[in-house]
């Protein structure tokens, strides 16, 4: 069984920053890729920042220049350093992971419960 939990939220003024970490246990041959998603109050969730074991990053628009995703393979481990915090940043930030694990050769994507970040003066 794969898990993956987050940790780092909380509430952060306007302009601050918070770094949010995402941990892989379980039973599990390899990490393929590791990323980040959000879901506002009446939203869809959206990807904020993936990144592959091979180091290739992508982000979503809103999010370009102000947040940083990192993976510690050795770790297990998925960082995500915001920046620059904004109040439409306010949602709960889930964790993915497409995680290679016995019965699962070519991987799936296991999902953690979600922390919420809430950012407010």
């Amino acid at each position: 069984q794969v898990q993956l939990v987050e940790s780092g939220g909380g509430l952060v003024q306007p302009g601050g920053s918070l770094t949010l970490s995402c941990v892989a246990s379980g039973m599990f041959y390899g990490i393929d890729a590791m990323g980040w998603y959000r879901q506002a109050p009446g939203k869809e969730r959206e990807l904020v920042a993936g990144e592959t074991s091979g180091g290739s990053t992508n982000y979503g628009d809103s999010v370009k220049g102000r947040f940083t995703i990192s993976m510690d393979n050795a770790k297990n481990t998925v960082y995500l350093q915001m920046n620059s915090l904004k109040p439409e940043d306010t949602a709960v930030y889930y964790c993915k992971g497409r995680i290679r694990s016995p019965g699962n050769y070519y991987g799936t994507d296991y999902w953690g419960k979600g922390t919420l970040v809430t950012v407010s003066s």
